[in-house]
């Protein structure tokens, strides 16, 4: 398969997430640990998983590569897409308990920050299942399902969905982001 892949594009996605999955996955140990988190990095990872890895990659993924997969005969249910889909949503609701979490912090309820680390810990874990099975098994079906045309008319889609839903230079904002993000949980990174 060319380079130039829709599910190359998906897999270097994956790579950013798993790098802010590493900031949330420490942000989550310190606080349980007793040492503070600052509302900054909470509300900042929160930003990067709504608009980055759902509304900007899961969207690629819901309406684009998985219908296209169900209509290449893969199917939904019971299948690796429905699996997949399954777990977005999950995910979802663990963003909305690290989003009422953070909400719970800067109104100063003490119990917030270990919530916070709770679904911090736990979406953490999921997407880390979640990314390891798409990349080894559905990218790999649809690697050997969908021709080059497809790809590239995926990266087509891919890219009008990423305007549509974020807007001009948000994708590079939520880079820079990630960039700070870890470079604050993980200062000795920038040497």
């Amino acid at each position: 398969m060319a380079s130039a892949s829709a599910t190359n594009l998906l897999r270097n996605e994956h790579d950013a997430i798993l790098k802010m999955l590493e900031v949330a996955e420490e942000a989550a140990r310190r606080i349980n640990s007793g040492i503070a988190v600052s509302p900054e990095v909470m509300s900042g990872l929160l930003e990067f998983f709504r608009l980055f890895a759902d509304r900007c990659h899961h969207g690629k993924e819901e309406d684009s590569l998985f219908p296209l997969l169900e209509r290449r005969g893969i199917p939904r249910e019971g299948g690796p897409v429905g699996v997949m889909l399954h777990e977005h949503d999950l995910g979802r609701g663990l963003i909305r308990t690290m989003a009422e979490a953070s909400e719970g912090v800067n109104s100063g309820r003490s119990e917030s920050a270990s919530q916070w680390a709770r679904a911090a810990a736990d979406y953490a874990a999921l997407l880390r299942a979640h990314i390891d099975k798409e990349n080894n098994i559905l990218f790999v079906m649809a690697e050997r399902l969908l021709s080059e045309s497809e790809h590239a008319s995926l990266l087509d889609t891919f890219e009008k969905i990423e305007n549509e839903r974020m807007g001009a230079g948000t994708h590079e904002r939520l880079h820079g982001l990630m960039e700070k993000l870890y470079g604050d949980i993980f200062p000795e990174s920038n040497k």
